[in-house]
Order: structure tokens, then C-alpha cells, then sequence
């Protein structure tokens, strides 16, 4: 009988303090979630002719000529429509020219320090290409409009900047999957870039 007592005291206290109405139940703060990012596998196509360079592109990209009213020849949008983000690429002649060289790797790094503001954080490194070329890597942390650029050149004859945009309003860490695609994209472009003679 105490053992029977026991079992409906207990259950009478665990009903107890679980008793919520639904008002209650209503007023009970979410967890923050994110919208779920489906991203396909990376498969990649060489870009198109015409251009004194050659590399691979995803194949769920397009690759759109800019069409600001300043864009030079080669300069190329890589657009991901399904996400409204591209990477920017902006190609210099060098014309074997050492001071336009680096006037042009201080625009980079100028252009790259314009995000301080908002910036976390920025990671400055050189890489080498699995060919041996030498490609310059900023990575930008944060609320920035750009979290990816790059710069490559064969210091002679082509210089070639790259930035990764995503035109949303939306927070960086809420987009950090499709971010991180575009950068392995970017990535992927600087190994397989080869200059035409």
C-alpha cells in the first residue's frame, strides 16, 4: 500500500509542475535557427575562350562580362544565381611594368582595408599554386560586403584580383555555408588559372 501511495504522490507532483496552458507554452523563447542551405556538389567546367587566361568555373555559375561604365576587357562577373553571389574579376596588362605591379597589389590591399570598420578580423597570407605561382589571399571576418579576395600575377605580362560577394542583407553567419562554397570556388579558380601566352 505505501509502495501504491508513493507512485501516485510522485505522479501527482510530476503533473504538477508540468502543467503549463498553452499561453504559457506560447510565450517560451525559440532557439535561433538559420534557413537551411542546401548546397549542390562542386563539379567544375573550363571558363570560355577569349580571354588571355584560362581556368575552371562551377558549373552553376555563369560567367558574365562586367558591364560597369569603367570595366576593361576581361574583366568577368562568376555569378551563383541561386544565392545573387559572384566573384569579381578584375584583369591588368603588365606589360612587364614592375611600378604599375605594385600599384596594383597595394590597390588590393587598400581595397581589402576599406572593410576595417566592420571587420572582425583579416588574415593576410601567400599561398603557392600547385604550378608554383604565387597568388596573394585576404580573408576578411565579420559583417563585410566581401569576405574573400585574392590577387595572382605572373609579374610580367597579367595580373589578375578576385573579390566573393553576396548581395543579401542577410547575416554573414547565416550564410556562412554558401560563403564557404564561394571560397572554395575562388579557391578551386586560383589552382587551375593559367596564362596565355
Amino acid at each position: 500500500m505505501r509502495h501504491w501511495i508513493s507512485i501516485v504522490v510522485l505522479s501527482w507532483v510530476f503533473l504538477a509542475c508540468s502543467d503549463q496552458t498553452k499561453e504559457e507554452k506560447a510565450d517560451l523563447p525559440r532557439p535561433k535557427g538559420y534557413n537551411r542551405i542546401i548546397l549542390p556538389k562542386a563539379t567544375y567546367q573550363e571558363v570560355e575562350k577569349g580571354h588571355p587566361f584560362t581556368f575552371e568555373v562551377s558549373k552553376y555559375a555563369q560567367v558574365l562580362p562586367d558591364t560597369v561604365s569603367w570595366a576593361e576587357p576581361h574583366w568577368l562577373y562568376i555569378y551563383y544565381p541561386q544565392w545573387h553571389a559572384f566573384i569579381q574579376l578584375t584583369y591588368k596588362p603588365l606589360n612587364k611594368d614592375r611600378k604599375k605591379l605594385a600599384n596594383l597589389i597595394n590597390d588590393a590591399y587598400t581595397l581589402a582595408s576599406k572593410h576595417q570598420g566592420k571587420a572582425r578580423g583579416i588574415q593576410e597570407y601567400v599561398m603557392t599554386t600547385r604550378s608554383g605561382r604565387k597568388a596573394g589571399i585576404i580573408e576578411l571576418d565579420g559583417e563585410v560586403a566581401t569576405s574573400f579576395q585574392f590577387y595572382t600575377t605572373d609579374s610580367v605580362k597579367h595580373y589578375l584580383r578576385g573579390a566573393v560577394y553576396v548581395k543579401t542583407a542577410t547575416q554573414n553567419d547565416s550564410l556562412a555555408p554558401v560563403i564557404q562554397f564561394l571560397k572554395k570556388d575562388a579557391m578551386h579558380l586560383i589552382q587551375t588559372l593559367q596564362w596565355k601566352p
